[in-house]
């Protein structure tokens, strides 16, 4: 499997607190058959101000190289989970902030009670300027959970479509659940992360979801959810999948 949503970067968000639990998080994804990770810090204004540079660069290195250093075979790549702002479209141009494996596809969210018609303005821009959404956990919106449809716009507008697995498991409250399952039937998922934060909260253990995913959906749906659609997004190549079931709009 690739988890392409992690907050495994120690000391610099809301995820990993320290590099002993950094490592043990990267120990947990080998054990439940991750082979590559995404480090996707926090990048949100005013809070965590995690733009590109010498000092982002530096964690990242010395994570990299603590994970090399303690013989765990999982590729590290980099990334951020970027929270959407009007300037979005000129950070990614400058490099301001980084894209998925230096792909165009770059990781999104959203304010859970953000107006909807916001975002579309948001993703409108950035495919407009070359770039690729990947939408995180719409299934913990709350404009979203009150209309799924919104998320079949989004998938047939090119947008990859990322569910957390704790979404899925019911960790995140039963609409959050619903609407994970609903998204699902409806073929408009792309692909499912961990958004692994700390070793007793939100980890990187992906096994229960893999399990979940082939009792309710089959091998080839959770194939393409853990495995090949992953792994496009770290080639920068156009992702697969399932024609989308439209929403009855009333």
């Amino acid at each position: 499997m690739i988890d392409i949503h992690t907050h495994i970067l120690p000391g610099i968000d809301d995820g990993s607190e320290h590099m002993e639990m950094s490592l043990q998080l990267v120990q947990t994804a080998l054990e439940s058959g991750t082979e590559a990770i995404i480090t996707t810090p926090h990048c949100y204004r005013g809070v965590y101000d995690n733009y590109a540079g010498e000092d982002l660069q530096a964690r990242w290195d010395a994570l990299h190289y603590a994970v090399r250093r303690a013989g765990l075979p999982v590729h590290l790549y980099q990334g951020m989970e970027i929270m959407a702002c009007d300037d979005l479209p000129e950070l990614l141009k400058t490099g301001r902030v980084w894209t998925l494996n230096a792909t165009k596809y770059f990781l999104v969210e959203f304010r859970f009670g953000e107006d909807p018609a916001y975002c579309q303005k948001i993703i409108t821009s950035c495919i407009d300027a070359g770039y690729w959404p990947v939408i995180a956990h719409p299934a913990r919106y709350y404009f979203v959970q009150d209309d799924p449809s919104i998320v079949y716009d989004w998938y047939r507008m090119g947008c990859c479509i990322q569910l957390n697995k704790g979404s899925i498991l019911g960790e995140n409250g039963k609409r959050a659940q619903q609407t994970a399952y609903s998204l699902l039937r409806h073929s408009v998922v792309s692909c499912v992360a961990s958004d692994a934060h700390r070793t007793y909260w939100r980890n990187t253990d992906m096994s229960q979801v893999e399990q979940s995913l082939l009792d309710d959906f089959g091998e080839e749906y959770t194939y393409m959810l853990l495995e090949d659609n992953p792994d496009r997004i770290l080639r920068g190549r156009r992702l697969v999948g399932y024609k989308p079931v439209p929403y009855s709009r009333h």
